[in-house]
């Protein structure tokens, strides 16, 4: 092959997510001289835009905290979640390298983790499953000892007021600041955090940025170049292998020799709206996504040009979203346990337990959306009482919402359920008497229609000091309010199919030498589950692990 290159290195990873810059660690550790390259203008990807969490069975610091887990345990879990639709052979290799991983960074890097004690697994209550939290989450980090690479991090989906950063830990007890004394402590520690860093001149990072702020600081002391504004733009091959890829750097082309192969870290394809429509349930729209802009499945099609085989394309990180006009999604996690709030499809009926794991409620949705009975958009409903006592997105208790957001009709608002009723178009009867049953439910604690408040997972958020159900409360105290909600997702969840060292296959099952995809550039080794918090983050960081361990004996 007569090619001339522009730049040779030993692995090439496209991507700057936690599962492309592990890889990238990792293989500078075992000797490799490794390029990132990143499409967008800001390294981070959707890693720096999340909450930061990894789903790690039998990690370390269970262990610490005396919480007993283990392999067969977390195996049994994952077969009553994932079950068949992955191979057991990947999921046994995610259990098996997921805490060593974990290990790995600590041991090597400045990533270090904390556990997020009691997140619960999604489905405590299925066996194998425990309340007490695989959960990890990364420690803050001082932003400013990345230099002028602070300014490149890519924003989280949304900034608190006033520069706070809080944990996700601590977002879980901010949301009850106003009920018990752990939410009030962790608000006056968070304030205290903030005027300390204020004064010392930290910028404090926390959740999705700290771990991509952490992940680029070990890249910058182990003197692993990024590029940015680097798209991918083929791959190239060589008797059969992938040995390279063309990509442009600044607007300019260059080839790139990859003599260990290539890492394929780029994200899902979220924000193709063609691909969408291609892959995914209708409706669908690129506007209700919180993934990364460089999501545009550019890796996955760099694959499928190579014969590579996909699977779990019809399928993403689903939750419900809410959009403001002319402003980015909102991904709405601990809302929807608190309790006083319900979602209704567009008859005024509820179809789900609203404090469920996100990604069923939207597999709910489009389940159920017919013509007859729209489902999307959904509607969240509640009273004041629910606005004065919990967090809704980031407005907090108290805190006065823009004006602006009633009048471009982002919140509707009105002094009655009909009249309510009537301005977001459900019949008013029906939302009646959805929510003169909901609130029965309230009083006798048991939700009889979808069992809210019966899993430790919906505990999670809701609010202890409401009894008999910390997740059930009655929707009574006017005005009452209601936002549009959509089909939002992380990303898409389908991708290229890979082996237990993150090796790309074809359809018959043999692999492409030299080609490696990892994070939602693989098809994801939960299958259409979501085990549990960080179920992204956690396989995209361990299988970016392990192609970086298999290029480097290749």
């Amino acid at each position: 092959m007569n090619t001339q290159w522009d730049q040779e290195v030993d692995l090439l990873v496209v991507g700057s997510g936690g599962g492309g810059m592990t890889a990238a660690l990792v293989a500078k550790k075992l000797g490799l001289e490794v390029l990132v390259i990143e499409k967008t203008g800001f390294f981070g990807g959707s890693t720096a835009r999340s909450g930061g969490a990894l789903w790690i069975p039998a990690h370390h610091l269970l262990a610490q905290d005396g919480v007993e887990d283990s392999f067969e345990n977390a195996r049994l879990y994952m077969q009553n979640t994932v079950g068949d639709r992955v191979p057991q052979k990947l999921q046994d290799t995610y259990l098996t390298h997921a805490p060593r991983m974990v290990a790995w960074l600590r041991d090597n890097t400045c990533v270090q983790f904390q556990r997020m004690p009691g997140y619960a697994d999604y489905y405590p209550e299925r066996p194998g499953g425990i309340a007490a939290s695989r959960s990890l989450e990364p420690l803050p980090f001082d932003g400013k000892k990345l230099g002028p690479d602070l300014a490149l991090l890519r924003k989280p989906m949304a900034e608190a007021p006033g520069g706070l950063a809080f944990t996700g830990s601590d977002y879980q007890k901010i949301g009850m600041f106003t009920s018990t004394w752990e939410g009030k402590s962790a608000s006056i520690k968070a304030v205290a955090r903030w005027i300390r860093d204020t004064l010392t001149g930290v910028r404090c990072l926390t959740m999705g940025q700290a771990l991509s702020g952490r992940l680029r600081y070990a890249m910058q002391q182990a003197n692993i170049p990024l590029w940015l504004k680097s798209p991918l733009q083929e791959l190239v091959v060589n008797g059969g292998r992938v040995v390279g890829a063309a990509i442009e750097r600044e607007g300019q082309p260059m080839r790139i020799l990859a003599r260990k192969g290539v890492v394929l870290a780029a994200g899902g394809f979220s924000h193709n709206l063609e691909m969408r429509q291609q892959y995914l349930p209708a409706p669908t729209s690129t506007e209700w996504t919180v993934a990364s802009t460089g999501n545009t499945g550019d890796a996955i099609r760099a694959g499928l040009q190579l014969g590579a085989a996909t699977d779990l394309m019809d399928d993403a990180w689903w939750g419900p979203s809410s959009r403001p006009p002319n402003e980015a999604p909102f991904f709405h996690v601990g809302e929807r346990g608190y309790p006083g709030g319900i979602i209704v499809n567009g008859l005024g009926q509820r179809f789900v337990n609203e404090s469920a794991p996100y990604v069923d409620v939207i597999h709910r949705v489009y389940k159920n959306h017919t013509p007859a009975a729209p489902h999307i958009p959904a509607y969240f409903i509640f009273d004041q009482r629910y606005r004065n006592k919990y967090l809704f997105g980031l407005f907090f208790p108290g805190m006065p919402i823009p004006e602006r957001y009633f009048q471009n009709g982002y919140i509707q608002r009105a002094a009655t359920l009909p009249s309510l009723a009537r301005q977001i178009g459900v019949d008013e009867s029906t939302l009646a008497k959805t929510v003169e049953r909901f609130n029965q439910f309230a009083q006798t604690g048991k939700d009889l229609d979808f069992n809210r408040g019966e899993s430790a997972y919906d505990n999670y958020y809701g609010d202890p000091t409401v009894k008999p159900n910390p997740n059930l409360a009655a929707i009574q105290n006017p005005p009452f309010y209601a936002i549009k909600m959509w089909p939002g997702d992380l990303d898409t969840k389908g991708g290229l199919v890979t082996d237990e060292w993150a090796c790309v296959l074809r359809p018959d099952g043999s692999t492409i030498p030299g080609l490696y995809a990892v994070g939602n550039s693989m098809a994801s080794v939960m299958g259409n589950s979501y085990p549990g918090a960080g179920a992204t983050i956690g396989p995209a960081m361990t299988f970016g692990y392990l192609a970086a361990q298999h290029a480097a004996q290749a």
